[in-house]
């Protein structure tokens, strides 16, 4: 009885974490309907019948931010309401400009993990975990270096060089949400009574020390990063469960939410032309849990990433340099193809699981940045999958399926189909 009682109340639990999340899609998509009256957890749904391409679109992630402000950095944000496609959907993106010796002051994103990679520049980073440990999590970011905040945390970035600084940043909800420490707690409206910042801060209710306070914080949380030790990140698979089990985390330290190397291009000197740079679970083990991956796809002029599925993830793509045609199909019976074109700084976003692809249209190189929703998105390629599956789908099934001759099957099936997905 006590058994049964204490299964009852894990499932309890788990039913809980599952609702501590964005809404999932009962659909192909729900573009969020901004006219409507009605009131609900994130949007009604437009009528699938008027979404085109540009529910979908947002142009001008290329464009740097203003950060002549008192803390040097700006946020260009892309969530649901620049892109009503995005609701029900579960992710979102923002490019982060920093001045020099600008910062991303102490914040957090109540609904939201980040995943952020450094497109130009160098920033120190870290987060601070929760009570009672409340351990500071540091490390130095340069070009093409990838980091992870996780859901809640008090996180920072800074520019520490006499350059600007550039980075991508995805999180793991429609609508994230941000919460900067400093003007929370101390300019709230209307104001948190000073007695209880006093006792809270323990300082004198006259002293100004309390903003002095968090600048100082600040500083030593940067000193610290030069003592800070590093560990080589472990995965354990003796105990199989639905992603990994999780590491002691008083070994847990910076690296193991770092990734090093997405400036560098792919090889793209193959059938498709293009090469996808993974970093997922597999790559960042602080990524368990956490509903949020990234990639970087490099595409040879006319280079393709085919037709595919993610299975368990829905993605939000930027141009980073060059054009692409991109597209995805709607589900049974419309088949509908929403089709755009995008150039550096452009946005799109395909929905979970439907069949979509990208094509690189020019004579140069193209280059783009992706966030996916969840730690291990899969990719379902789909001639590899029909085509090449291992063992083969018998030839007259695939003939019946595609109204054609059993020859042009064993064809099909006698090539062998690329991977780019390494």
């Amino acid at each position: 009885m006590a058994s049964a009682m204490f299964i009852a109340v894990l499932l309890t639990l788990a039913a809980v974490g599952a609702l501590a999340s964005d809404p999932g899609p009962l659909q192909d998509f729900c573009v969020a309907d901004n006219t409507s009256q009605v009131l609900v957890n994130g949007f009604v749904c437009k009528n699938p019948m008027k979404v085109d391409a540009n529910d979908f679109f947002f142009s001008g992630l290329n464009k740097p931010g203003n950060t002549t402000n008192k803390v040097g950095s700006n946020v260009t944000t892309v969530n649901v309401n620049q892109i009503g496609g995005l609701n029900t959907l579960g992710i979102s993106l923002v490019r982060i400009d920093y001045a020099p010796y600008g910062q991303n002051p102490p914040h957090t994103h109540p609904r939201a993990t980040e995943i952020l990679t450094v497109i130009e520049g160098t920033l120190h980073v870290g987060f601070v975990t929760s009570n009672p440990q409340n351990r500071l999590i540091l490390k130095v970011l340069n070009a093409g270096d990838v980091f992870v905040f996780p859901v809640g945390l008090i996180h920072f970035q800074f520019n520490p060089g006499h350059e600007n600084t550039v980075a991508i940043a995805a999180l793991s909800s429609q609508n994230p949400g941000v919460i900067t420490i400093a003007n929370a707690v101390f300019g709230s409206n209307p104001k948190i009574d000073g007695g209880i910042l006093a006792k809270a801060f323990q300082v004198d209710k006259k002293d100004t020390i309390i903003l002095q306070y968090a600048s100082l914080l600040f500083n030593y949380m940067l000193m610290m990063l030069r003592e800070l030790m590093t560990y080589v990140v472990h995965f354990d698979f003796t105990v199989l469960v639905n992603g990994f089990v999780c590491k002691n985390p008083m070994k847990v330290d910076a690296n193991d939410f770092f990734f090093s190397g997405l400036n560098k291009p792919g090889k793209t000197n193959h059938k498709i032309g293009s090469n996808v740079t993974t970093v997922n679970v597999n790559q960042i083990g602080g990524l368990n849990t956490l509903g949020i991956s990234l990639v970087r796809i490099d595409y040879a002029p006319y280079g393709q990433n085919p037709p595919h599925t993610h299975p368990r993830a829905t993605e939000i793509l930027t141009v980073i340099e060059g054009t692409l045609h991109v597209g995805f199909i709607t589900s049974n019976p419309q088949n509908r193809l929403i089709f755009k074109v995008l150039n550096a700084g452009d946005v799109f976003v395909f929905p979970v699981g439907l069949i979509h692809f990208q094509f690189n249209p020019g004579h140069e190189n193209a280059v783009a940045i992706a966030a996916l929703s969840s730690q291990n998105p899969g990719v379902i390629t789909i001639a590899n999958a029909v085509f090449g599956s291992n063992p083969k789908i018998d030839g007259g099934i695939l003939a019946k399926a595609f109204q054609v001759d059993k020859k042009v099957i064993d064809e099909l099936q006698s090539q062998f189909w690329e991977d780019n997905n390494k």
